[in-house]
């Protein structure tokens, strides 16, 4: 059995029908549960629809990681923390654990991956000291921590965390390919098909959510998935090995998480709990419908991707010009937005 191995075709093609069929099984056993939610929390989601899906989409990505073959040791270490991580989800779901809690389980499981496998984002270099790759460290560690909230965030309306992971994960797959990074690739391919068979039951209206265990997983694979790529800057481009085009596919969650900061700090309100401050609800509340805020996402996520390559593979400077023009000018046009009451 240790022997057996799937090629990339086999693996997504099952992968998407084990994640979708777990997920239906979750979801008829989650009717025997009750979850607390957070009554002084102001939120858009459904409470009565499970928040349990993560918690599937992470075991469908780690039995067809496996099965992908030795190759992907690495990522199968990843994968058993990001599965741990999970399920402090689970438990968040079912008890509202305290947010330092939380906090101190995502740094935990974030670092001793980050440690074992001496993986990290080499900032030292970036800076020209050299202090034992504590800093690498600690920004690492920083910046999956944020990608694991940003994405938790994100995850507010029905279909939207799976909309933007995935074509966070659709954009890895094309730029790995291209740069015949072919492990990445097929990593970044079974997480994405895990989050297309959960999909299915969370497009609108949702049966089931991805819940803290699947949005704290996803962000957790993508953040060691954006240090784990390996960019050769040659050429002019304006990116290095270690600030890579990479760290930019993020746009939206990272956005998203800014534009939250911002307003809670100009309206002193805790940045611990949730709300509908979101730049989904702020769509809504234009009057667009869900279906149509998701697409919005989905082709500003990619416009955004369009603009990064070309300034990352041609070097384009008027191309990265326009993306930060595009990202200066959304935050400024959403933080004038209304919130949805």
């Amino acid at each position: 059995m240790s022997e057996f191995q799937l090629n990339i075709y086999s693996a997504a093609l099952l992968t998407i029908l084990f994640s979708y069929f777990l997920n239906l099984y979750f979801l008829k056993i989650a009717k025997n549960f009750t979850f607390k939610n957070n009554q002084e929390q102001k939120r858009l989601v459904n409470n009565n629809v499970p928040p349990i899906g993560g918690l599937a989409t992470s075991i469908s990505f780690l039995i067809f990681v496996r099965l992908l073959g030795k190759t992907d040791s690495e990522f199968m270490i990843i994968g058993l923390f990001g599965v741990m991580l999970s399920v402090i989800g689970i438990l968040d779901d079912f008890y509202n654990l305290n947010w330092k809690f939380k906090l101190s389980s995502q740094v935990l499981f974030v670092l001793l991956p980050v440690v074992y496998l001496d993986v990290f984002i080499n900032f030292e270099a970036l800076l020209g000291v050299d202090l034992g790759n504590i800093l690498n460290i600690a920004v690492s560690v920083t910046w999956i921590v944020l990608l694991i909230n940003a994405i938790n965030f994100i995850d507010n309306m029905d279909g939207l965390a799976v909309v933007v992971t995935g074509s966070i994960c659709i954009q890895f797959i094309l730029f790995t390919y291209y740069l015949d990074q072919n492990k990445l690739t097929d990593i970044s391919i079974i997480l994405l098909f895990s989050i297309l068979g959960f999909l299915i039951l969370n497009f609108p209206p949702a049966k089931i959510y991805l819940g803290d265990s699947g949005s704290m997983f996803i962000g957790f694979c993508l953040g060691f998935l954006s240090i784990l790529f390996t960019w050769n800057a040659g050429g002019q481009s304006m990116f290095n090995y270690t600030i890579t085009p990479a760290l930019l596919f993020f746009t939206i969650p990272v956005l998203d998480f800014f534009i939250i900061f911002d307003y809670r700090v100009r309206n002193k309100i805790s940045p611990t709990v949730g709300g509908t401050d979101h730049i989904s609800h702020r769509l809504l509340n234009l009057g667009l419908s869900e279906t149509k805020t998701l697409s919005i996402f989905f082709i500003y996520s990619f416009i955004c991707f369009v603009l990064i390559s070309i300034s990352a593979l041609q070097g384009s400077m008027i191309s990265f010009s326009i993306y930060l023009f595009i990202l200066f000018a959304t935050f400024i046009y959403v933080r004038k937005l209304e919130i949805l009451n």
